[in-house]
């Protein structure tokens, strides 16, 4: 009894994490054996469903169209984002910082903004077409390449993240050894540090795999002007087409989640392989020389790439939002700012989208906090003997995709016997918070974790000796050394949760339109000019609250 008093906070969060994202991603996968077993039906289901996969065109198709998209993505944005890790790393150059921003830039803007854009510039009366006459952008973007060359250029810094951080330290004596005995540059680098960076490039692999075939923001961008199913857009169709085909929704995620926990596995069984441990005494922080006389190519080509990772879908968002018609090309005659007006009519549903989306967001990031402080507590003070599943619970929502989730999260919460005890969420906003804390609770916990560990763990213990209670303890000595933490793991699930395109798409109730549906919505009805002002006012609205809130809170924080 000592002991489940003492783990009580572990069983706590185990059960939350549990209800929040073990038992909808269960329900998925129960679906395909059990297809009616939700809705009052225990028949058992047909395996042979499985493998209609293979004979059914769309469901082939959305699985092939899937593969080549995460692996070519995988592929070409794992090398960009080493590369650019490399040079970043080796020299240092002026524009440098710019590189990073972009970094965290294209990580915290939502896909299907990015593709959107992309479709503005490179459709037939797009940006490319009105401002420098290219017809062959159409046909080279809409097509299986250019997906693929877009979705590298939004997930690239998965790998660029993972690799830079990986050349932080350097073993110079390791190299040293290889030249004197006459190894080249290259062969060095090849047989050295290339093996040594095996563990970051496999992370960096695995996460942007994982998060280009779980994608739902591309292909439903692009639905309006090019048609490429994919299984989270396939899953997502299946849900909302009459008949709802449960049955084609199951068997898709099962595949989905399947590619992605082979993703996963395969990396730690690399990682598992082979000892990386390097680093010792003699290990030095790198620190980025100067360019010399490549220092003007390398700012001019970083400048370039720039402006085509962030230019090209922000500029041309903000573009279109300022013309008249989309085919009037780009003259003062076709400037206007009717656009922006539009979005403040009586039909709008902008403000009500955004007024629904910061309400779930808030409430999202408040609960996602509470929670994500248990489990990070847990996980870095307890000696609660199951926190390494409390670890993989807390971080599994990062690899699974939102539709994934929505679908589980319709499974759960639409039972009949939920009604008398007042938890019938599905067809609330209230699902709507609970998948976005699910989806906030991997940043905040991860943040929360990294924050905590600079903390030691005597300084509660004194304090707990002196009887003091966990609250106390937790109000007078672990927050108040945390609360920079503490504060960007709030605004980071706040800014992630207002633009959740997959899990909006699932589960927003009826006439309770949510802001990333609201823009969608705008942009498969060909709006192309309200849909982009919509995304650029939306945009600077919640970057303005953001900075406005941490502001408020450093300032009281200083002052106090």
């Amino acid at each position: 009894m000592r002991s489940i008093g003492r783990d009580k906070l572990g069983w706590s969060v185990s059960a939350i994490l549990i209800v929040l994202v073990m038992l909808p991603l269960a329900a998925v996968m129960i679906q395909v054996l059990l297809p009616g077993v939700f809705f009052g039906n225990w028949q058992l289901g047909d395996w042979k469903l499985l493998l209609q996969i293979f004979h059914r065109p769309l469901w082939q198709k959305s699985l092939e169209n899937s593969l080549l998209l995460g692996i070519g993505t995988t592929l070409f944005g794992t090398m960009l984002g080493a590369a650019l890790a490399a040079i970043r790393s080796s020299w240092s150059f002026p524009t440098a910082k710019l590189l990073d921003a972009s970094v965290w830039l294209l990580l915290i803007t939502p896909s299907f903004i990015l593709a959107q854009g992309w479709v503005l510039f490179a459709s037939g009366g797009g940006i490319a077409v009105q401002l420098f006459g290219w017809h062959w952008v159409k046909d080279a973007i809409f097509h299986p390449a250019g997906l693929i060359f877009m979705m590298t250029l939004s997930k690239f810094p998965f790998a660029y993240l993972s690799v830079h951080a990986a050349l932080e330290w350097k073993v110079d004596q390791l190299s040293q050894a290889a030249r004197l005995c006459g190894a080249s540059a290259w062969t060095t680098w090849r047989t050295i540090h290339a093996p040594l960076l095996l563990p970051a490039l496999l992370a960096g692999a695995a996460l942007v795999f994982m998060d280009t075939i779980g994608d739902f923001g591309m292909p439903a961008s692009i639905a309006a002007v090019y048609r490429f199913p994919t299984l989270p857009y396939s899953i997502y169709s299946a849900i909302y087409t009459s008949p709802i085909r449960f049955d084609m929704a199951g068997v898709l995620s099962f595949y989905l989640v399947a590619l992605i926990g082979l993703a996963m596995m395969l990396q730690f069984y690399a990682l598992k392989r082979s000892r990386f441990d390097f680093l010792n005494a003699r290990a030095s922080r790198s620190v980025p020389r100067s360019a010399g006389r490549f220092t003007p190519l390398l700012t001019a080509m970083n400048l370039l790439f720039l402006l085509l990772v962030i230019g090209v879908p922000v500029g041309s968002n903000i573009v279109i939002s300022l013309l008249k018609t989309q085919g009037g090309g780009v003259t003062t005659d076709n400037l206007t700012f009717e656009h922006y007006r539009s979005l403040f009519s009586s039909s709008s549903t902008l403000l009500t989208g955004l007024r629904h989306s910061l309400a779930i967001a808030g409430a999202a990031a408040i609960l996602g906090l509470i929670i994500g402080l248990g489990v990070a507590y847990v996980l870095t003070y307890s000696g609660f003997r199951f926190k390494r599943s409390i670890e993989v619970f807390s971080i599994i929502t990062l690899a699974v995709p939102g539709v994934v989730l929505g679908i589980g999260y319709i499974f759960v919460w639409n039972q009949k016997w939920l009604e008398p005890l007042g938890l019938l969420l599905y067809g609330t906003p209230w699902i709507l918070v609970l998948a976005a804390i699910a989806g906030a609770i991997p940043v905040i916990t991860r943040l929360m974790t990294g924050a905590m560990a600079k903390v030691p763990g005597n300084l509660l213990s004194a304090a707990q000796l002196q009887g003091d209670s966990f609250l106390d303890r937790m109000r007078y000595i672990l927050l108040p050394l945390i609360r920079g933490a503490l504060l960007s793991a709030g605004l980071a699930a706040f800014g992630a949760s207002i633009f959740d395109l997959a899990v909006s798409s699932i589960l927003f109730p009826p006439k309770f339109v949510t802001l990333p549906v609201a823009i969608n919505k705008a942009f498969e009805d060909l709006n192309f000019g309200y849909a982009s002002a919509a995304t650029v006012t939306s945009s600077l609205v919640v970057i303005l609250i953001i900075l406005a809130i941490e502001l408020l809170l450093r300032r009281k924080e200083a002052s106090s």
